[in-house]
């Protein structure tokens, strides 16, 4: 049986591990507060770019401008290239270990015929990767902590040199969208070549330069706002996974203080009526 000292140790113990996680977790909601703002602004530039870009290619596809833009050219995906944004820490649930195992779902099971290459967005992805024996094309640690649209372009725009140069065939995006605060989808959207949405608004536009040239200016700008909204989703994502994360272990750290108070009363309950009975015995056989 543990002695009082060590009950009362590992009480202290556990009390200061609370007090870490709900510093965490106040930490993470007020992140999250920022980063959902940032996703909420983003959503409508990208759902409009998306419907834009759709009606310019309904109006450019049956000239031969259109038809040749390598960014639409569909090619059999032998050679894929998947941006996985992980998170750059970790106590955040399950959030980093689904994304890895969705990326290696991806490349053994649904594409088990392709070469697939990794442009890794995040520490832990990279950590990860780094031991396994696929080709990496990017490293990108630290740029979650702040996302700017600059490191985004920069990502998407090495993507498409590579996607120009028929280097890969494919391009696509995995990470975790935000939903909620307790919930996150891992989405695995195809970038490249462009998918464009199956209902197009018939809108009739006037053109001030040819279509062909308009549209070879939105799509690289359209690859560079899927891989900035991406990454906006995955920091909003990973601080609700966090705060859930570390509200749970809150609550855990209660309750298993709560179970060692109980022990500890027990154990100098147990102590005490030892002792009495000691001293008893002794005053009888003195007697």
């Amino acid at each position: 049986m543990p002695s009082l000292i060590d009950i009362r140790r590992r009480i202290r113990s556990v009390k200061n591990t609370q007090q870490i996680t709900k510093a965490m977790k106040m930490v993470s909601a007020a992140k999250l507060r920022r980063a959902q703002e940032r996703v909420i602004a983003a959503r409508p530039y990208a759902t409009l770019l998306r419907q834009m870009l759709a009606n310019v290619v309904a109006a450019v596809q049956s000239t031969e401008e259109g038809a040749s833009n390598p960014l639409l050219t569909v090619r059999p995906e032998k050679r894929i290239e998947v941006i996985l944004i992980t998170g750059e820490k970790g106590l955040a649930g399950a959030f980093n270990s689904n994304l890895i195992k969705a990326s290696m779902r991806f490349a053994l099971e649904d594409h088990a015929d392709a070469v697939i290459s990794y442009a890794l967005v995040g520490r832990k992805g990279r950590d990860f990767y780094r031991k396994r024996q696929f080709p990496i094309t990017g490293e990108h640690v630290g740029v979650l902590a702040n996302v700017k649209f600059e490191d985004a372009s920069a990502i998407a725009q090495s993507a498409i040199e590579r996607y120009r140069n028929e280097e890969i065939d494919a391009l696509y995006l995995l990470n975790n969208e935000f939903k909620s605060v307790m919930s996150q989808k891992l989405t695995i959207s195809r970038v490249l070549p462009v998918e464009l949405p199956a209902e197009r608004a018939n809108i009739d536009y006037i053109f001030e330069q040819p279509p062909a040239e308009l549209l070879a200016a939105l799509l690289p700008q359209y690859v560079e706002s899927e891989v900035y909204r991406g990454m906006l989703e995955s920091v909003a994502a990973e601080h609700a996974a966090r705060m859930t994360a570390m509200d749970a272990a809150t609550s855990n750290a209660a309750d298993m203080i709560e179970r060692l108070t109980l022990y500890m009363n027990r154990v100098r309950q147990a102590s005490i009526t030892k002792e009495i009975i000691e001293v008893v015995s002794g005053a009888a056989a003195a007697g």
